[in-house]
């Protein structure tokens, strides 16, 4: 009986992990993006491996440029958007990366290696930010929380709208068929 509880929870454990292995595995140093922004040209070359939120998609002929508003890692190596930012960074894929799917607000993880800095505007600035040349990266599954209102009141699913638990109308309320009252 214990082996077979021990093997559901490791099968649970490696559910929860996440991040596919083609990410996970790349050996990496642990440097911050507000580190590698400060001193550029001392962790050129350095493997890192860093997660955020997107903020714009450059699709160039032979690369894809994806601006990236940095947040630390959590335990699954999702970004940790309760956490203070770390700065931007830059991530050249030599993929092209449809910006219909790599959409602003949505999370990304990638492991790869500094290139140095690019520079950016910012509204009315320019800032220097790092770049990193991608090895692998994954673009994490929308995440909707519970009461977040992208699926209706009470965040359960499309079908649990703002007008009722089974969704408009009309549903059975009481005694009778809610507006109709039959």
């Amino acid at each position: 009986m214990r082996c077979y509880l021990f093997a559901l929870s490791c099968l649970f454990l490696s559910a929860c992990s996440g991040l596919p292995s083609t990410v996970k595995d790349i050996p990496v140093e642990k440097v911050s993006v507000r580190e590698a922004s400060q001193n550029p040209d001392r962790y050129k070359g350095t493997s890192v491996r860093w997660s955020g939120l997107i903020i714009e998609v450059d699709t160039q002929e032979n690369y894809t440029l994806v601006q990236v508003l940095s947040y630390p890692i959590n335990y699954y190596d999702r970004p940790e958007l309760t956490k203070p930012s770390d700065g931007r960074f830059v991530i050249k894929s030599s993929e092209f990366l449809d910006p219909a799917i790599y959409e602003r607000d949505r999370e990304i993880t990638v492991a790869g290696v500094l290139e140095g800095d690019v520079v950016r505007a910012v509204g009315n600035k320019t800032i220097q930010v790092p770049l990193l040349s991608a090895k692998a990266h994954y673009l994490w599954a929308a995440y909707y929380p519970s009461g977040s209102g992208d699926y209706g009141d009470y965040g359960y699913g499309p079908y649990d709208g703002p007008h009722g638990y089974y969704g408009p109308a009309p549903y059975y309320w009481g005694g009778s068929y809610w507006p109709y009252g039959y």
